[in-house]
C-alpha cells in the first residue's frame, strides 16, 4: 500500500474543475504511431465550482446502523483468466466497507468489470468477491445478479457487518444507459448510497448517478474524498513553484489538459511521442518519430502561449533512437537536433534526465501523467524511471507534494518500487481529464451538500 500524506484537514473541500491537475491514464503504447481516432475538441477550462460534497464521516452513527448501504465501488481490476493480475483498486475500497462494517451497516459492493456483452462468466466479479474476502478477513457473498429477487432476499437475510457483492453491473446494457425503470429496481433493496468509484464518477450510469435519485443521502467514500481533497489541496492551495510532467503518444488528446496546467503551473516536461510533434513544430527533423501532423500549429501556440505567460516548457534535449520499433533495435543516443532518417525517438537520454531534475529541484508540488519513454522495453525504460526517481527524491528530501495520475505513470512508478514515496497516486483515468476540460463529474454532482 502507498502512505501518503493528507492535505490539510482544516481547510473546506472545494472541488474546483479547472484546478484540475492528473491527466487521464495513458496508453502502453506511448510512442507507437496510432490512427487519430476521437480527438477531442479544445473546450476553455470552466471555472465551476463544486461546492463540499457529504462523505460517509457526515453520517452519525444512527444513519449507519442496520442500514442496507450500496457502495460503488471501482473494482474493474486486470484479470488473466480468473486470476486477478493487480489488486490495487480493490484494496483502495477497503477503508470504506471496513468503516462501514465497524458502523453496523449492512455492506452490498456493487461494481462494473469490463465491457460485457450481456452476461459473460469472464467478466463475473466472482474473483473480485473472493479477492476482498480476503483482505477483509471473512466471506463476501456474490449475488447471482444485480436486481432481483434474490438479491433483495440475500441483502435483506444479511446481518449488520455483513457485506455481500453484487454481480457486473455492466451485465446489463441498461446501467450505461441509465435506464430509469432499471435504476428502480438496482436501487429497491437498499436504503442510502456511498459512490467510492473515481474512476468511474465522470459517467452518468445507473450505479453511479441514477441511484441517486432513488436513495438518499448520497454520499462519497474514503477514496473518492481524499482524490477530490486532493485535487483542491495540491493545486488550487498548492505551493509553488508548481510544475506538470504531461507524457504520452498524443498532443491531440491532451491539448485541452496542457492549456489548463499552462495557467496553473509554472513549468511544464512534456515527454512520450508527443515530444516529437513539439520538436517538429520547433522545425527539426524527426525522423520516423511518432508526429500529429494536424497538431503541429497547436504545438506551436502552446510553445508561444507559454512564452507570454512567463511560463516555461523543458523538451528533451537528448532522445534515444532506435532503427525499429522493437526490443532487438539498435539504438543510439543523438541530441534532439540531430534525429537522423529512418530512425525513431522511443525514450529521453541521460542528459534530458539530469536537465529535468534541476528544472525540477526548487519544486513544491509536481503533477505527473505519462511516460517518458516505452518504459514496458527495458532499453528504453530510464528516461520514465529517472524522473519517477526525480519525484521520490523530491518528496523524501524536499517535502514536495507529488501526484501521480493514472495509467502508466502509476504502473512506472509500481515498477521502480518507489511508489510509496509519493504523496498521492490516483485512480483516476478518464475522470480527471474530463473535470479538466470543464465538465462536471456527473456522479459527483449528485452525491448530497454538506
Amino acid at each position: 500500500d502507498s502512505p501518503t500524506q493528507p492535505p490539510n484537514p482544516n481547510k473546506k473541500m472545494k472541488f474546483v474543475n479547472s484546478a484540475l491537475f492528473f491527466l487521464a491514464a495513458t496508453t502502453a503504447t506511448a510512442f507507437v504511431p496510432a490512427p487519430q481516432v476521437g480527438v477531442r475538441a479544445p473546450a476553455a477550462p470552466s471555472n465551476f465550482e463544486l461546492e463540499a460534497k457529504k462523505s460517509i464521516e457526515d453520517l452519525s452513527d444512527d444513519e449507519l446502523k442496520g442500514k442496507k448501504v450500496l457502495v460503488r465501488c471501482d473494482v474493474n481490476v486486470p484479470l488473466d483468466g480468473k486470476k486477478i493480475t493487480d489488486d490495487t483498486r480493490i484494496r483502495a475500497s477497503i477503508p470504506t466497507i471496513e468503516y462501514l462494517k465497524g458502523k453496523g451497516a449492512v455492506v452490498t459492493v456493487c461494481s462494473h468489470l469490463g465491457r460485457p456483452d450481456g452476461p459473460e462468466d469472464k467478466f463475473s466479479l466472482g474473483p473480485a468477491a473472493e479477492r476482498m474476502g480476503e483482505l477483509l478477513g471473512e466471506d463476501v457473498k456474490l449475488a447471482p445478479d444485480c436486481i432481483g429477487e434474490e438479491v433483495k432476499a440475500m441483502v435483506d437475510g444479511a446481518k449488520e457487518g455483513d457485506v455481500i457483492m453484487l454481480e457486473n453491473t455492466r451485465f446489463y446494457k441498461e446501467e450505461t444507459k441509465n435506464e430509469e425503470s432499471f435504476v428502480e429496481k438496482f436501487a429497491a433493496p437498499f436504503d442510502l448510497f456511498v459512490n467510492d468509484a473515481f474512476g468511474t464518477a465522470h459517467r452518468a450510469h445507473a450505479s453511479t448517478e441514477g441511484v441517486t435519485k432513488f436513495l438518499s443521502p448520497a454520499v462519497s467514500g474514503f477514496l473518492l474524498a481524499k482524490e477530490l481533497e486532493y485535487l483542491d489541496g495540491a493545486i488550487s492551495n498548492g505551493e509553488k513553484p508548481m510544475a506538470a510532467i504531461v507524457g504520452g503518444s498524443k498532443v491531440s488528446s491532451k491539448i485541452t489538459v496542457l492549456e489548463a496546467l499552462l495557467e496553473k503551473c509554472d513549468k511544464i516536461i512534456i515527454g512520450g511521442g508527443m515530444v516529437f510533434t513539439f520538436l517538429k513544430a520547433k522545425g527539426l527533423n524527426v525522423g520516423t518519430s511518432l508526429v500529429e501532423d494536424d497538431f503541429v500549429d497547436t504545438a506551436k501556440a502552446v510553445m508561444e502561449k507559454a512564452e507570454k505567460l512567463g511560463k516555461t516548457i523543458l523538451l528533451p534535449s537528448d532522445i534515444i533512437i532506435a532503427d525499429e520499433f522493437s526490443a532487438d533495435a539498435n539504438i543510439q543516443t543523438v541530441a534532439a537536433d540531430a534525429i537522423p532518417d529512418g530512425w525513431m525517438g522511443l525514450d529521453n537520454g541521460p542528459d534530458t534526465t539530469a536537465e529535468q531534475k534541476e528544472f525540477l529541484s526548487d519544486c513544491k508540488t509536481v503533477i505527473m501523467n505519462g511516460p517518458m519513454g516505452v518504459f514496458e522495453i527495458e532499453k528504453f525504460s530510464k528516461g520514465t524511471f529517472g524522473i519517477v526517481d526525480i519525484l521520490a527524491d523530491l518528496t523524501k528530501e524536499n517535502g514536495a507534494i507529488t501526484i501521480i495520475g493514472g495509467g502508466d505513470s502509476v504502473a512506472a512508478c509500481e515498477q521502480s518500487g518507489r511508489a510509496g514515496e509519493m504523496s498521492h497516486i490516483s485512480t483516476g483515468g478518464g475522470a480527471s481529464l474530463e473535470l479538466m476540460e470543464g465538465k462536471v463529474l456527473p456522479g459527483v454532482a449528485a452525491l448530497a451538500d454538506k
